[in-house]
């Protein structure tokens, strides 16, 4: 496949030329494309399954992403491809491989979404508490098609100022809840509570902080493309270093600011319907804070929608130049733009089916949807994995490196399992695959067995 996919979470796009980055700028880049509202209203998830530990599910969830980005980075210097780890998959097993990356990624970013509008809903309601969510989201969607519909030049730069605004409405956060905890407010109020035992820092056990640990990989998703981008470095070989960096400041943005907020307020406290540092925050009463960091959220949340939009919409066209989604979906409008109208059909009968659902189950679709989401991104890091265990010559450090980021996978996808609050995500997830990989199936014995003969 010869495409690029903007990021899942973030919306940051292909807009650097080939050859011209650093080391240091792909680092910056990747974390401010890597936040998103995973981070921002996820983790709330996150936190509630399994308390103030969600901070270590966070630095294992890091460990598990670098195997990926190293992987995948010294695959792309070995074989540059300006397109999708799918090629990797496709070269390393075949075409059913790569048609079922291709589509896994497709429905994921669908499901993705699906999880953006749901928050962007849910944050809506912050200040409009009796409005239904599917309104919300309904509004949403118009907003987005229309933005992908005027095919506005100007995106590529507005994604960037979104960027900027998601890593700098986390370190407000930051210097905020730090000054609350040392007083500088001069307010009553100071809350602090500092996990001293086990049972307060696992205040769910094993198993939750086992659930746990596929939000703090969905805070990291969008790692993938990421590691495309090496491809754009002066010097390809600084692609393990960049990442490295990269990696080392989203942990420390990442933990820090929800070290922060677990200390700042009780386990129960916190809920999907509120973002964590907003929750971490109200007993200070800062009229102005939980509605500037509500918009900044909201802001950066539908940047990520419409870029998806973007994304799926050229995935599927590529998928069909490639002859693996049907040829109407490569047709183009000439009088719209180039419009691929129907493969942006198909991606707003995504959206229409998230409102629905949101309609219908209002009270536990984002956690539906964010899980399953999380888990189709953790099946495609493990075609980066596997891929690259056959690609490369990789000696028995780098061996073990990779079994153990395929290990936190595991980890991270069978704990869904054990929460029953989001136990239905992973059934979700797993019908996808099982669908994806009956067609792969069925065009194996039917359509590639014969064109291989045939040559």
């Amino acid at each position: 496949m010869d495409f690029f996919l903007p990021s899942s979470k973030s919306g940051c796009g292909n807009s650097s030329n080939e050859g011209d980055l650093k080391w240091w700028q792909l680092s910056l880049i990747g974390v401010g494309c890597t936040i998103g509202t995973g981070f921002f209203l996820g983790s709330a998830i996150g936190i509630k399954v399994t308390g103030p530990s969600i901070v270590f599910s966070f630095i294992l969830a890091a460990i598990g992403t670098y195997v990926v980005y190293n992987l995948l980075a010294k695959m792309t210097a070995k074989d540059p491809q300006d397109g999708s780890f799918c090629y990797y998959a496709k070269k390393a097993y075949g075409q059913w491989a790569g048609f079922s990356c291709g589509w896994n990624y497709w429905s994921s970013n669908i499901l993705i979404m699906g999880s953006q509008l749901t928050a962007l809903s849910i944050l809506s309601q912050f200040w409009f508490p009796n409005i239904p969510l599917w309104i919300f989201a309904t509004g949403y969607a118009i907003l987005s098609i229309g933005v992908v519909l005027t095919g506005n030049k100007g995106f590529d730069k507005v994604e960037d100022l979104f960027a900027i605004i998601k890593t700098a409405a986390i370190i407000m956060f930051i210097l905020i809840a730090a000054a609350a905890i040392f007083g500088w407010f001069n307010l009553d109020t100071k809350q602090v509570i500092v996990p001293n035992s086990s049972q307060k820092l696992f205040p769910e056990g094993f198993k939750g902080f086992w659930s746990s640990l596929i939000y703090a990989f969905y805070a990291y998703g969008g790692i993938e493309v990421i590691g495309l981008m090496a491809t754009r470095l002066k010097n390809k070989e600084d692609a393990p270093k960049a990442g490295v960096i990269m990696l080392i400041l989203l942990v420390i943005i990442y933990v820090l600011a929800l070290g922060l907020a677990v200390i700042m307020a009780a386990h129960g406290s916190f809920h999907h319907k509120e973002s964590p540092f907003v929750t971490a925050l109200a007993p200070y009463n800062l009229a102005f804070f939980p509605h500037v960091f509500n918009g900044a959220i909201i802001v950066a949340g539908f940047s990520t929608m419409t870029a998806s939009l973007f994304g799926v919409t050229t995935l599927l066209v590529t998928l069909a130049g490639d002859g693996d989604a049907p040829k109407v979906f490569a047709k183009k409008i000439k009088k719209m733009k180039e419009l691929p109208l129907p493969s942006l059909g198909l991606a707003v009968a995504g959206l229409i089916a998230s409102i629905i659902t949101a309609l219908l189950l209002p009270g536990k679709i984002y956690e539906y949807i964010t899980t399953a989401a999380g888990i189709l991104i953790l099946f495609n890091w493990a075609f980066i994995i596997i891929s690259g265990l056959k690609l490369l010559e990789l000696k028995a450090w780098g061996k073990t490196i990779s079994f153990i980021g395929i290990a936190l996978i595991l980890a991270a996808v069978s704990g869904t399992i054990m929460e029953k609050s989001i136990r239905m995500g992973f059934f979700i997830s797993i019908i996808v695959v099982l669908l994806i990989g009956m067609i792969s199936l069925v065009l194996q014995k039917k359509v590639w067995n014969k064109a291989s003969r045939a040559k």
